[in-house]
């Protein structure tokens, strides 16, 4: 009896001993992305109600998931609808709200003397890589960090369409998305959109992707770049250099990921999301819009930043 049961045992502090030396370790969601959502909530940032409701915990697979998500269903105190009820994290909730409060809804009344009511969104959580291609990193959409904005609705029913109205040259509809799409890059750390790649040309993806700092603040991309009469004047350096960028680990607790060559750093950066920049927003003219460049109408998602920079 003691001989079977040694085995075993020795079998067991081998493995627990491997597991001490990291063989076993689990992958593990990046540290700022709990501590982000924490800020935001012990800020009360978000004010829970019928619309913007907090949900258990989403905890996996893998490194998927959300300490706080909110299942929201309206915005702006249930005056803007989502089309469809999306999962996201604290921060992105505040970030949205800001962008409706503070570009949406002033260039709405500037272009149609009224307000959008509702936002059309092809979705936002989503355990997945990005593109839902094989082997890709994970997507932001994999911890409710993104949503997928593919449309508007105003108050007298008409709806903006980005996949209609942004090819369009000397419309209103496609000036206001000109306009929100560039105030998007002041409350999002990242913003794409028709002409950025070719599986964005009928969304913006939105996201608070952590890319590391420069000296003006947080580092965003926007692509494509809006014109310059829609960008903010450039912000005072604050006289540090800029940070590196941030690579985050792949999930390797994922099938049919593979982790990278050399060791992976499962800590993450320790920081939580700077706030947004503050961003005037002042009534544009329309601007000159490219014509159709037939890009592919392929499945839209976000496509790693590496092939957009």
């Amino acid at each position: 009896m003691a001989r079977s049961v040694w085995p075993k045992i020795a079998v067991g502090a081998a493995l627990f001993s491997l597991a001490g030396c990291g063989w076993l370790e689990r992958a593990e969601r990046p540290a700022w992305r709990a501590q982000a959502e924490n800020y935001c909530l012990a800020r009360d940032l978000v004010k829970p109600s019928a619309y913007v409701a907090p949900q258990p915990e989403i905890d996996g697979p893998g490194v998927c998931g959300l300490t706080h998500p909110f299942k929201v269903s309206a915005l702006a105190e249930g005056t803007v609808a989502v089309d469809k009820n999306v999962t996201i994290g604290c921060p992105l909730v505040v970030a949205l709200e800001g962008w409706l409060a503070e570009v949406v809804q002033p260039y709405a009344q500037a272009d149609f003397g009224q307000n959008v009511v509702e936002l059309e969104a092809f979705g936002a959580y989503s355990c997945r890589t990005v593109d839902n291609l094989a082997g890709a990193q994970l997507s932001e959409h994999s911890f409710g960090n993104a949503i997928d904005v593919s449309g508007f609705r105003l108050a007298d029913g008409r709806e903006i369409v980005i996949v209609r109205d942004w090819k369009k040259t000397d419309t209103q509809e496609a000036a206001f998305l000109r306009e929100v799409h560039a105030g998007a890059c002041q409350h999002f750390t990242t913003v794409l959109g028709p002409g950025a790649d070719v599986f964005h040309y009928n969304h913006f993806h939105l996201d608070l992707a952590m890319h590391g700092a420069t000296s003006t603040g947080p580092r965003r991309y926007c692509r494509p770049n809006p014109p310059p009469d829609l960008q903010p004047p450039p912000a005072r350096p604050d006289g540090l250099p800029p940070a590196p960028d941030l690579e985050e680990p792949m999930d390797v607790a994922r099938a049919n990921l593979r982790p990278s060559a050399g060791p992976i750093d499962l800590r993450g950066p320790s920081a939580a999301i700077p706030p947004p920049l503050a961003f005037h927003i002042r009534p544009a003219p329309p601007p000159v819009l490219p014509a159709d460049d037939g890009v592919d109408d392929s499945p839209t998602s976000a496509i790693p930043l590496s092939k957009d920079d």
